[in-house]
């Protein structure tokens, strides 16, 4: 009874040092989510206003333009999967990846072949075991990302989207990413960065009321000038963007999964030290027992002596 005793307080010993840890870990991604809140409003307005400033050129000018154009027959697309480099995070990573054979599925029904790139080390892991081919891939910087990141991570795409298809280019670029929509709710999402879906910029929408006339545009040194200056800085400020969403929503998933753990734990203490009490209790009713019958042994052996 002794042996088992000692069992459950090792097991006790362990699980409250692994409580320890994952409340550490709990603390640390709840500190570091409002940083990451932070960074994800403050980058929005920028991509936001860039978009419509691309949208407006775009609509303004009759110029043909990757950024702007739709392929007649698209044959090829890019799709860059943004996942975590540390584990401990829930299903954060895993439903990116799901999201991202989603759209690859669907890219691929649409008779278009797909080249993968991945920013992150899990979705890096999850495509060499299965050894799928990845035309490049970047980690070490998915819990804080740089804008310098973006930047690295934007010029392949942007070459390959520059490119002939026949020389290895790609007519679409999309990004799928988990957007943080609350601390409790983080979605993966895929999007399309090119060719841009245009939508009515404002000019064009009070246009389209009676006695309005749409705003003529003129461009320096031309339009297909502006959409080149445009076109790195509009694919860096999205890619961007969503890398910081990406890091916040990996802070909160990290934090649930961490809390769990943590409560999990506390829940196998509880249980773990009521069967060493019930040991305990037992162990100290079979000394009280044996005590009892050594006693009540010696107690006949001396009465017959009597006799």
């Amino acid at each position: 009874m002794g042996a088992q005793l000692r069992v459950y307080k090792r097991r006790i010993k362990s699980v409250s040092a692994t409580k320890k840890i994952t409340k550490a870990m709990e603390m640390i991604a709840a500190s570091r989510i409002v940083k990451a809140q932070r960074q994800v409003a403050a980058s929005t307005p920028y991509a936001s206003e860039l978009t419509r400033a691309v949208t407006a050129v775009a609509t303004g000018s009759t110029t043909k333009h990757a950024l702007t154009t739709e392929a007649e027959n698209p044959v090829r697309a890019a799709v860059l999967l943004i996942t975590s480099d540390r584990g401990l995070a829930g299903g954060y990573s895993s439903n990116a990846i799901k999201a991202a054979e989603r759209l690859t599925e669907r890219l691929k029904a649409e008779g278009k072949d797909v080249v993968t790139y991945i920013v992150g080390r899990k979705g890096v892991a999850y495509y060499g075991f299965r050894e799928r081919p990845v035309a490049e891939s970047w980690t070490g910087f998915t819990d804080s990302p740089a804008y310098a990141d973006a930047k690295r991570i934007a010029g392949p795409l942007i070459e390959a989207v520059q490119r002939d298809t026949a020389e290895g280019g790609v007519d679409e670029l999309h990004v799928v990413f988990t957007e943080f929509v609350s601390m409790m709710t983080q979605t993966p999402a895929d999007k399309r960065l090119l060719p841009l879906s245009l939508e009515k910029a404002p000019a064009e929408q009070e246009a389209a009321t009676p006695g309005r006339i749409l705003p003529l545009f003129d461009f320096e040194p031309s339009a297909e000038g502006v959409l080149d200056a445009l076109l790195p800085r509009y694919v860096e400020s999205r890619i961007y963007n969503a890398l910081l969403q990406a890091a916040a929503s990996e802070h909160a998933a990290r934090r649930r999964a961490m809390k769990s753990a943590t409560d999990n734990a506390e829940e196998l203490i509880k249980s773990l030290s009521r069967l060493a009490n019930a040991a305990r209790q037992a162990e100290i009713t079979q000394e009280i027992s044996e005590i009892v019958g050594g006693a009540s042994a010696l107690a006949d052996a001396t009465a017959g002596s009597d006799n």
